[in-house]
């Protein structure tokens, strides 16, 4: 699901396997659904027992146009108030992005459980024609119940998928269920069933594996896991919630990993490689469907019958309720954000309208009532909405308080995220047997990741791109520091937490900790699969240490595998930990023995995706194949593998969006600096050395979409990176463009390329408060002396106190007009 106000593309519209039949292949270029190719599923019979569907039909009889409406939107709680729904009857209200109680996202289960109870008693006020509908209310809980402080955080699911257990899926899901419950909350946006095939995508941590089988097989168990099996006459348990398959179809199939792209592949493809999950999650009784911003050979699936109505409710028979994304409506074709009947009439059953929720039911109401959308169709969607609600118990007079605080983050739900992050660990290489480490032995750690519950816990964690996150919100978790600490002590040694991989002792053994630092969607996505392109400086310290002649364990976090031959290569042993989340403690109880020189653990996890061999994706040449995955019995040897990255990296490079989406564009990379020195902007809110430069992540039209730079004193920020030849876009009058807010204006300097112009009056003409741009052509810089064949500076804005301004992006693009430069800097 797309968090708060999130794609611009949004922005822009508010402004403006196994069981696949044989048949005759079907051009690869074609939208078009031919059902003999789809699989055959039934959503369970206690689904759509008799007596519920009778109590609909009386319900449906009785209600009036604007509250059958209603039910097919969902507000989001930024946007959205229970005294609202005494005028609009929405049906469904659901908590995005940084979207919590009261505007605070680290509020407490007690916080959830009474506002979801405000709003349910405003939607259960009976009104004059005896209706009176709950509302539903759903989050994003991808990997444990990951919006409130302290809940139980599990690996995500790319973890998740090396451990190759699927009871240990079920359990997760129950455990996630219960703690969602807990706080007020009846239905969870998961599981994700993307089965990624080009992991430069920024969502590919969120797909299990690429082998279909095995997101069929978690399918099923993680939708048992949430919900509990489904029994005629009965509504799902308190300690339950509703699942959703999610995003229907192939969001992971698209050309070149776009994030909302297009799967550019035949009917065949798309049904082997990405439907095979949702059969499974359909007999298993899920009760709702995600639709995916994602396109099939250009059509949206948000406005696609073909997929939604013939392949999804008729062949897979289901009888649940399809939803859709963040205001992913608004992409269909002759669709806005507030009107889109093609969206209902193709199957979607709700509306995910978070921000645009008032005027889409306005419109709606008018198409229902001219049979823009057949009352038929209506009423189907309005029966598949209630069908649930009747499911989860809503309806019923007794229904239970939700609210058990204290089943949230509790120490058997914290043991089996312990449990998932020591079977996720993937050992890649074990050279002459440096792991596990040895009781009594003398063990340096070091790595930006060692002690960052941040990086450790990768995305979707509090927020939507998690880069906030403090070891504050997890009190009951471990980074991976902690964990090792504690285990070496115990077994009689000594560790030491370094930065750089300083020692003033010699260490028998350094464990570096290393890795991505957090993203979700969009934001996520990358040009190649190489590992640190622009700076090695992970790469550095392993060469270091080892050239020290201390063994060195390198522990891997990352959303992907991702091309690190060279780090492989300068490590003695390499552990994929992928995003372990909150328990450090399961990295270490594979890691470290004990004083009887056992691990309480040991590796069991196995690749769900393959690991490249070069930089290029979709991956060509394995290293490691899928289900690869060394143990401590093992005694194979990785020799010294290949460092070429098999594509021109700098070729690949991105040279001319530097900044966008709120955060540097690989391979530029973001930092700040006054007179103590720089400090690269990685993620949360950052001060320069000596305080004189402010920077965090600001809201202006979408999630966490510009950077906010207050000053006081002299100071700047640089976005830089490795040489890049922008001789092309200086030779096609190329200019380089900023898009900002200006907040508080005072002189100001903007240098590309080392030199430097006076943009003070500039600054000072700029709107306030408002978005606006500027443009200064490459001639400029060039003319002044800069280097266009090696570029290692893209932006240098320096300022003084009183200067305050937001940075929405930075680029070089073409421009038409003849624009003047700016005055020299002195």
């Amino acid at each position: 699901m797309r968090r708060q106000a999130i794609a611009m593309a949004t922005a822009m519209l508010l402004a403006s396997g196994s069981n696949v039949a044989t048949a005759q292949p079907v051009n690869s270029g074609s939208a078009e659904v031919h059902t003999d190719l789809w699989p055959a599923a039934r959503s369970p019979a206690a689904l759509t027992d008799a007596a519920t569907e009778a109590r609909i039909d009386a319900l449906l009889a009785k209600m009036t146009v604007e509250q059958k409406v209603g039910q097919l939107i969902q507000g989001d709680i930024s946007t959205i108030t229970p005294k609202d729904l005494e005028t609009y009857p929405l049906g469904s209200i659901l908590a995005g992005g940084n979207s919590g109680p009261n505007g605070n996202e680290r509020s407490t289960a007690e916080d959830w459980a009474k506002l979801v109870g405000e709003f349910r008693a405003v939607s259960l006020r009976s009104q004059p024609n005896g209706v009176a509908i709950p509302i539903i209310f759903g989050v994003d809980a991808v990997h444990g119940h990951n919006n409130i402080p302290g809940a139980t955080l599990f690996p995500h699911n790319i973890g998740l998928g090396a451990t190759r257990d699927v009871d240990l899926i079920r359990r997760i899901g129950q455990v996630t269920a219960a703690e969602i419950s807990g706080s007020g909350i009846e239905w969870t946006f998961a599981p994700t069933l993307a089965v990624p095939q080009d992991l430069r995508w920024g969502r590919s941590y969120e797909g299990y594996s690429s082998d279909p089988q095995l997101v069929a097989d978690y399918a099923k168990a993680m939708v048992l896991g949430l919900q509990g099996p489904l029994v005629p006459g009965r509504s799902v348990g308190a300690t339950h919630v509703a699942a959703t398959a999610k995003h229907f179809l192939a969001d992971g199939g698209t050309f070149e990993g776009k994030d909302q792209g297009d799967a550019k592949i035949g009917e065949e493809e798309l049904v082997a490689k990405h439907a095979q999950g949702y059969p499974a999650a359909i007999d298993a009784g899920a009760l709702t469907v995600m639709a995916s911003f994602s396109s099939w050979n250009g059509v949206k699936h948000h406005g696609n019958k073909g997929l939604l109505t013939d392949a999804l409710k008729n062949k897979m028979g289901f009888a649940g309720v399809v939803v859709g994304d963040w205001n992913g409506h608004g992409q269909v074709a002759g669709c806005s954000v507030t009107d889109c009947p093609q969206s209902i009439n193709a199957g979607l059953d709700m509306f995910m309208a978070p921000d645009s929720w008032k005027g889409l039911y306005e419109t709606t109401v008018k198409q229902a009532k001219d049979g823009t959308i057949p009352a038929a169709r209506l009423d189907d969607a309005v029966r598949r909405i209630l069908r649930v609600k009747y499911k989860l118990g809503l309806f019923d007079v007794e229904h239970v308080d939700r609210g058990n605080f204290a089943a949230v983050g509790s120490p058997d739900h914290l043991a089996v995220a312990r449990e998932a992050v020591a079977k996720s660990l993937v050992l890649l290489k074990n050279n002459g047997g440096v792991l596990p480490i040895k009781p009594g032995a003398r063990v340096l750690v070091t790595g930006p990741g060692a002690n960052d519950m941040a990086i450790q816990s990768g995305g979707w964690t509090i927020s939507w791109q998690g880069t906030d996150v403090t070891h504050a919100d997890f009190p009951n978790g471990q980074t991976i520091w902690e964990a090792m600490d504690k285990a070496v002590r115990d077994a009689g040694g000594v560790a030491t937490l370094s930065d750089g991989g300083a020692y003033k002792e010699k260490p028998d053994v350094a464990v570096v900790v290393f890795g991505e630092h957090p993203y979700a969607e969009f934001q996520g996505d990358v040009p190649t699969l190489d590992y640190q392109p622009a700076e090695a400086t992970d790469l550095a310290t392993l060469k270091k240490l080892k050239a020290a002649g201390i063994p060195v364990v390198a522990v891997f976090l990352s959303g992907r595998p991702m091309f690190t031959n060279a780090e492989i290569n300068a490590a003695d042993a390499f552990v994929a930990a992928w995003l372990p989340g909150s328990q450090g403690d399961g990295v270490a109880d594979v890691l470290v023995a004990g004083k009887d020189g056992e691990t309480p653990r040991g590796f069991t996890g196995k690749l769900p995706f393959a690991w490249p061999a070069d930089a290029r994706s979709p991956i060509e040449k394995p290293q490691f194949d899928v289900g690869y995955g060394l143990t401590y019995a093992d005694k194979k040897s990785v020799p010294q593998l290949s460092e070429k990255p098999g594509i021109d990296i700098a070729g690949m490079l991105n040279v001319e969006n530097f900044f966008s989406g709120g955060r540097a564009r690989a391979p530029w990379t973001l930092s700040i600096a006054d007179a103590g020195g720089s400090r690269q902007v990685d993620s949360g809110p950052l001060d320069s050395s000596y305080g004189l430069l402010k920077t965090r992540s600001v809201d202006v039209a979408a999630q966490e979409d510009g950077k906010s730079f207050v000053w006081t004193g002299a100071a700047s920020f640089r976005l830089s990176g490795p040489n890049a030849d922008m001789m092309r876009q200086l030779n096609n009058s190329f200019a380089l463009r900023l898009d900002w807010r200006i907040d508080a204006a005072a002189p100001a300097r903007l240098s590309l390329g080392g030199r430097a112009f006076d943009i003070g009056e500039l600054v000072k003409t700029a709107p306030t408060s408002k978005v606006s741009m500027i443009k200064i052509p490459l001639r400029c810089f060039a003319d002044a002396g800069a280097d266009f064949k090696k570029i290692d500076e893209a932006v240098n804005l320096s300022g003084d106190k009183g200067l305050a301004l937001t940075l929405m992006s930075a680029r070089v693009e073409a421009v038409g007009e003849n624009l003047a430069c700016p005055p020299k800097a002195e």
